[in-house]
């Protein structure tokens, strides 16, 4: 399966609207629950068709308000069990949110001590680290602390300052869009960009997947020879992203649709329809 598809969409706002709206400013206890959907359709021309879901839910808070950055912290949200956190090495994890948008881990260490403990747990060799084992999915065996970076990134609501001119940035895009804007509900705005899909990234994608695959089948096949194979797949599509922020200019939604279509070696055509919903809600403090 063709990991859910990001590419990246520089963001400009006209001066006028950054002299309309306040500077969105962050507080030290501040608690946000963000909330992950995916969703993924596709079908071929032979009639074959699929979907998948799949989801998550994280606690981010506010440590602190630094002059590089603001410090935050990733958790699980407070039902999550002993068993949940015990097979899950990457929480709490705490970032560095720089003021360009990059994401700095700085506990490590700490996610170390944490993969050690996870690999005993589960009898796994260090040597098992970096490779893929099919159970009810497919499964990498992640031990790199830093990964945790990759993770977080769908959940990030903090793309800049819209206002400013700030961009949002996720792997593999192509070149700034102008934003149309239009109002939304609860007194907010609505920011709609689109770009058309980098037909070089998807190739990459599928032939890192490809590459999964084998691995998991006993068969290995090198990245090389995967790019080889996906050289001729003809690809066309569009990633339409869309922010919504409430009355204080606080991004609260991200919704990006990706419609693509390939074409390969032999004629099959593949149409698939990506959405990835990410909302963020300020928790209360005083309530648990």
């Amino acid at each position: 399966m063709l990991r859910f598809l990001t590419l990246a969409v520089t963001v400009l706002i006209c001066a006028g609207d950054a002299r309309a709206q306040p500077a969105v400013q962050d507080h030290v206890g501040d608690v946000y629950e963000l909330r992950l959907k995916n969703t993924t359709e596709s079908s071929t021309d032979d009639g074959s068709s699929g979907s998948s879901q799949s989801g998550g839910l994280l606690v981010e808070r506010v440590v602190a308000v630094r002059d590089d950055g603001v410090e935050l912290e990733f958790d699980l949200p407070p039902e999550a069990t002993a068993e949940d956190r015990a097979g899950d090495w990457q929480w709490p994890a705490r970032v560095l949110k720089s003021p360009d948008g990059s994401l700095h881990l700085l506990n490590a260490a700490e996610l170390e001590t944490r993969i050690d403990a996870w690999l005993v747990a589960g009898g796994m060799p260090r040597e098992a680290c970096g490779h893929w084992i099919f159970t009810w999915n497919a499964f990498k065996i992640e031990c790199d602390p830093h990964s945790v970076i990759g993770t977080l990134a769908p959940f990030d609501l903090r793309i800049g300052d819209l206002r400013d001119g700030a961009s949002y940035a996720e792997r593999g895009g192509l070149g700034p869009v102008l934003l149309r804007m239009r109002p939304a509900d609860a007194g907010g705005s609505a920011f709609v960009a689109e770009t058309p899909i980098n037909p070089e990234f998807v190739r990459r994608e599928r032939a890192e997947s490809d590459v999964v695959v084998a691995e998991i089948m006993g068969e290995p096949k090198t990245l090389d020879d995967a790019l080889q194979a996906r050289a001729a797949d003809d690809v066309t599509g569009e990633i339409t992203t869309t922010f919504t922020t409430d009355a204080g200019g606080r991004v609260v939604r991200r919704t990006t649709v990706t419609t693509l279509t390939t074409t390969d070696a032999e004629g099959v055509v593949e149409r698939s329809t990506s959405t990835r919903t990410v909302e963020g809600r300020l928790l209360d403090p005083s309530k648990p």
